[in-house]
């Protein structure tokens, strides 16, 4: 498969353009660290990597902008000197995938790529309030802008996070930061099993205190189980509001404290799944399901595949594996999440796998239509992969 490099956006509309005339499909490539869905079927990608390089950075306004194949890292860098931070806490999901390369900003932006503390301060595409993107006509499109504001007519921002490279390519993208956390803190009760952790999270998400990670860890071979939660702030507002935060959870058992370095550690495992990194040859499971029923679906999915689990955001985010065998666990797993009322994505597999199981919950009839007719509008010639599958 030929890769083709665009250095503009000039250069994107002249491929893309070429490429529709032809009806001749692309992938879409930024960073290479996220091949999740189907396998595209193309004879040639068109990638980011050379569409580098932050356009807009303005500390004081708390916005950055850059360029789609800018390295999260070169990102991350430039907020982290002015003590500011994407609020969303991307994933990195190189441990998960076994993957190289760098992720990108556009990446994060196209797949919608969110961590831990999305129950505090949302999605990326929370964050997202600009965009630059070439549709498949080989046109440059220009949504939203460089400060918040209410949207009227058609929120291609909000479109296009998410859409994972089926309506457009993206060409640069701005988000709103926010500052950087002066301390942080995570209380950990051990020995809990998944409802009364699951229980415990839902308690202190319930306090004033301003939790920005809730997760449980069940418990591994030779260990016990683990129920965290973060506070971040002002060293004074983080060291009042654990001891409240511990007094008000007192009926679940004691709270063991991790601080600084120790807690970041532990959440950038949570936010990375690296506790279902090994063994590799396992598929990989998402699973978005109220929170309360995240226990039932998490013993279902322990009786029907033995799965190893991770609950995040509460216990709405189950993350699960299952033996790389026949479906890969797909029927268990989406029989469970929607007699919760969720859904179930495959994150990791192997190509065979990818190319025979639908990576995400199918449509129902009607959204389906509608998502068709949205994309025949933003790509007519089809020829951006189609991600996302029909019941």
């Amino acid at each position: 498969m030929s890769v083709l490099l665009p250095a503009s956006e000039a250069e994107a509309e002249a491929i893309i353009g070429e490429a529709a005339a032809a009806r001749a499909p692309l992938a879409i490539e930024g960073g290479g660290t996220r091949p999740t869905g189907r396998p595209v079927q193309a004879e040639r990608t068109i990638a980011t990597r050379a569409l580098s390089g932050i356009t807009l950075y303005e500390p004081a306004e708390m916005v950055i902008a850059a360029r789609a194949g800018t390295p999260l890292a070169e990102v991350e860098a430039a907020l982290a000197a002015n003590r500011q931070r994407l609020a969303f806490e991307p994933m990195d999901h190189r441990p998960l995938l076994g993957t190289a390369g760098e992720p990108t900003i556009g990446g994060v932006a196209a797949a919608n790529v969110s961590g831990p503390r999305r129950i505090h301060s949302g999605a990326a595409r929370d964050s997202l309030i600009g965009i630059r993107f070439v549709n498949g006509r080989g046109e440059t499109v220009k949504s939203g802008g460089r400060v918040m504001k209410n949207v009227t007519g058609l929120d291609l921002v909000k479109f296009l996070a998410g859409a994972r490279g089926s309506l457009g390519l993206l060409t640069e993208v701005t988000f709103k930061v926010l500052p950087e956390a002066e301390t942080e803190t995570t209380l950990v009760i051990a020995g809990l099993d998944a409802e009364r952790g699951v229980a415990a999270l839902s308690a202190a998400l319930g306090t004033p205190w301003e939790v920005t990670g809730a997760a449980h860890l069940p418990a591994e071979p030779g260990d016990v189980s683990h129920t965290v939660m973060r506070l971040e702030g002002f060293a004074p507002s983080v060291a009042y509001r654990r001891e409240r935060l511990a007094a008000a959870l007192a009926a679940f058992g004691p709270a063991e404290l991790l601080e600084g370095e120790d807690s970041r550690a532990l959440w950038a495992a949570i936010r990375d799944v690296r506790l279902l990194a090994a063994p590799p040859g396992k598929a990989v499971w998402r699973l978005s399901v109220p929170p309360m029923e995240g226990p039932a679906v998490g013993r279902r999915l322990e009786a029907a595949l033995g799965s190893r689990l991770l609950y995040d955001w509460g216990g709405g985010l189950i993350w699960a594996s299952a033996d790389e065998t026949g479906d890969a666990g797909a029927a268990a797993m989406r029989a469970a999440a929607a007699a919760a009322g969720g859904h179930a994505t495959l994150v990791r597999a192997g190509p065979a796998t990818r190319a025979a199981v639908a990576a995400f919950t199918p449509d129902p009839a009607p959204l389906a239509a509608l998502a068709r007719q949205v994309k025949t509008v933003f790509d007519p010639a089809g020829i951006f992969p189609a991600v996302f599958d029909a019941a």
